[in-house]
């Protein structure tokens, strides 16, 4: 039985980044062999507790390699509960493709973006840097996700990314998808002029918002 202080003590744990504890608090529940519900309780309390991480990141207490390394955390601690989910799909929340936009090669946000998000539940198909409208439009009819990221981390990128957001239109995929749009130049304008439904400059308010659409 899951005891619900234990809960909130592992949230605690991971938003403190204790990967010794996390580990020890898994490795109690599993020895328990808790039921597939428990496990997916025990999932969304370590998804959570990345929740945790994000504040942390935005108050100025965390920095990038903190979010690697709690990406890295969260997807190992979820491939410790998998056997206890029956299911492999069960904590699949949907599908991401993902990529940096035509004109910009920078990754390091897409990274920890794909990494927290498919730590959170996601399959992220990441096509990859310096991508041309056309390679979303693409990817999307071949993936059919429910959300597409645009990353950017230089001024012009944000032209790069209405120009996807155009192409989208063109073939009528625009209202079949939501889009997130994230990096450096971001911003509640930028996010009007591209034509996106949400704008984040780190990884874990966009991994939020995009579980959000998919409630």
């Amino acid at each position: 039985m899951i005891i619900l202080a234990d809960l909130a003590e592992l949230k605690l744990a991971f938003g403190d980044l204790d990967e010794a504890k996390v580990y020890g608090i898994l490795d109690s529940f599993v020895a328990n062999n808790p039921n597939n519900d428990e496990t997916q309780k025990i999932v969304e309390v370590c998804q959570h507790g990345m929740e945790i991480v994000g504040e942390k990141f935005e108050n100025g207490e965390y920095f990038v390699g903190d979010l690697i390394f709690a990406g890295e955390l969260l997807s190992d601690s979820i491939d410790r509960l998998k056997p206890l989910l029956g299911d492999g799909n069960a904590v699949t929340r949907g599908t991401i493709v993902l990529g940096t936009v035509e004109g910009d090669i920078h990754d390091i946000g897409k990274n920890i973006f794909k990494s927290i998000a498919e730590a959170a539940g996601f399959k992220v198909v990441d096509i990859g840097i310096d991508q041309a409208p056309e390679a979303f439009v693409e990817a999307v009819k071949i993936h059919k996700p429910e959300i597409v990221g645009l990353s950017g981390v230089l001024t012009l990128s944000i032209d790069s990314m209405k120009r996807t957001v155009e192409a989208f239109k063109a073939v009528g995929l625009r209202n079949e998808v939501k889009i997130t749009i994230g990096g450096n130049a971001v911003s509640d304008e930028a996010c009007r002029y591209v034509g996106a439904d949400a704008w984040s400059k780190n990884a874990p308010d966009s991994i939020k918002v995009c579980s959000g659409w998919l409630l």
